[in-house]
């Protein structure tokens, strides 16, 4: 492994450290801390992301077993808790009390579980954490989302090595599921007695990587609607031309969603809207015909059919409207259509007001923020509603502020795509960003 160059460090949780260090305020004068290897570093990241979490079976805990060990290095600053809301799916709790315990505290809040990878499709094993030539680690996970939950971690090693003592509680949780809804862990955990307890005034949690110098940053996310539309039609041999179909029923609603999302990616191509600011729309499955061992039917055309769509409204964006137009254009009864959603969530909070994270003056945490970034020499980007989602809904959901950030700059987004990598020298630059804030 190649030497770091200490000079190119940039930082990570640089959230982290901005609202630690300015949020938080030290008790206790600070120490200048040692530097420890960055192999050692690194070497503690590929042992994350070699435990496979993957979905169906992720291994949550060989996962869990491996924070905890490493939380235990953090001893007596760091308190832990194990929580299972479902059985099977543990939720791992860290706690650094402050000095003043009324202040409202923070939690860096990120998810264990990865998507499933292909072998067959990537340069190196997908759960080797094979660092390449060029100083690349590949891994599933390597951007989405271990990098900055570890991050977590490794800023609070420094913290601690430089005597930093916090005013305001900090949290930081390790949560089961996020990659299928979320709903057995950072929805539960938000839902929770032990949750009110915490008394959480921010939550950070992921974002994206950014190709360029500056960092992303983001404040709301597009509501998932999974929506599933069926067709009926009288069935008929396979030569025969007749009108009512289902399958013919069925296509001239994929054409009018086409439609609508060609309208909709236009304004993305243009320039006109960001990819978090349209309804994107997107065909995830066809289902239709009558199998056989070997195939289907072919000279039989099919009374039923259906389409699944995974749809992704902004805050923004009218549900009301957007819901008319399933029911009239999209699946209308007159040509015998039905739909339904498999999840619809709202793109209000519990209040009524849309779940956002205010970025301007209004919000105090923002102001912290910004300014923790600026000093530790960071830039951010115009800040975006995520195009997809994130367990952060759970929270903005309770009106609680949530910064979406995963501070990698220079870096391709191939979150659940083949080939997931971040580089050794991002990785560092990340993981030393806090403690320079």
């Amino acid at each position: 492994m190649a030497n770091h160059n200490p000079c190119h460090v940039i930082t990570l949780s640089l959230l982290l450290l901005l609202l630690l260090v300015l949020l938080s305020t030290s008790t206790q004068e600070e120490e200048e801390e040692e530097e420890e290897p960055p192999s050692t570093i690194v070497s503690r990241f590929q042992h994350y992301l070699r435990i496979n979490t993957a979905h169906p079976n992720p291994d949550y805990s060989s996962a869990v077993d491996f924070l905890l060990s490493q939380s235990q290095t953090l001893k007596p600053h760091l308190r832990h808790q194990l929580l299972e809301f479902v059985h099977g799916k543990p939720l791992l709790l860290l706690t650094w009390p402050g000095s003043d315990p009324s202040l409202p505290s923070l939690l860096l809040n990120s998810h264990t579980d990865v998507v499933p990878a292909e072998p067959s499709k990537w340069s190196h094993p997908p759960f080797s954490a094979s660092i390449s030539a060029d100083l690349k680690i590949f891994a599933r996970g390597s951007q989405d989302m271990k990098c900055v939950g570890l991050q977590y971690l490794e800023a609070l090693r420094r913290l601690v090595a430089s005597g930093f003592a916090p005013r305001r509680t900090i949290h930081v949780s390790f949560v089961p599921d996020e990659e299928t809804g979320g709903h057995d862990g950072a929805e539960r955990l938000a839902e929770s007695g032990r949750f009110r307890e915490m008394n959480v005034g921010v939550v950070l949690d992921e974002g994206l990587a950014s190709e360029g110098e500056d960092y992303r940053v983001f404040y709301g996310e597009r509501c998932p609607w999974w929506l599933v539309i069926r067709a009926r039609g009288a069935p008929g041999h396979g030569a025969k031309m007749y009108e009512g179909s289902a399958a013919e029923n069925l296509m001239r609603s994929v054409e009018a969603v086409r439609r609508f999302r060609v309208a909709q990616f236009d304004m993305v191509k243009a320039g006109e809207r960001a990819e978090g600011d349209v309804v994107s729309v997107n065909l995830v499955y066809l289902k239709a015909g009558t199998p056989t061992p070997t195939g289907f039917v072919m000279n039989l055309q099919p009374s039923e059919a259906e389409a699944g769509f995974d749809i992704r409204i902004p805050p923004n964006a009218d549900p009301v409207a957007l819901e008319r137009r399933i029911a009239e254009e999209w699946a209308p009864a007159s040509r015998n259509m039905t739909f339904e959603f498999k999840q619809k969530t709202p793109i209000n909070d519990m209040f009524g007001k849309p779940a956002v994270t205010a970025v301007d003056s209004s919000n105090p945490w923002w102001t912290l923020f910004e300014r923790a970034v600026k000093k530790a020499g960071g830039k951010l980007s115009k800040p975006e509603i995520f195009p997809a989602a994130t367990d952060a809904r759970y929270f903005r959901d309770l009106g609680i502020p949530a910064i979406g950030f995963s501070p990698m700059a220079n870096t391709p987004v191939l979150l659940h795509d083949h080939n997931e990598f971040l580089s050794q020298d991002e990785y560092l630059k990340e993981s030393r960003y806090m403690s320079r804030l």
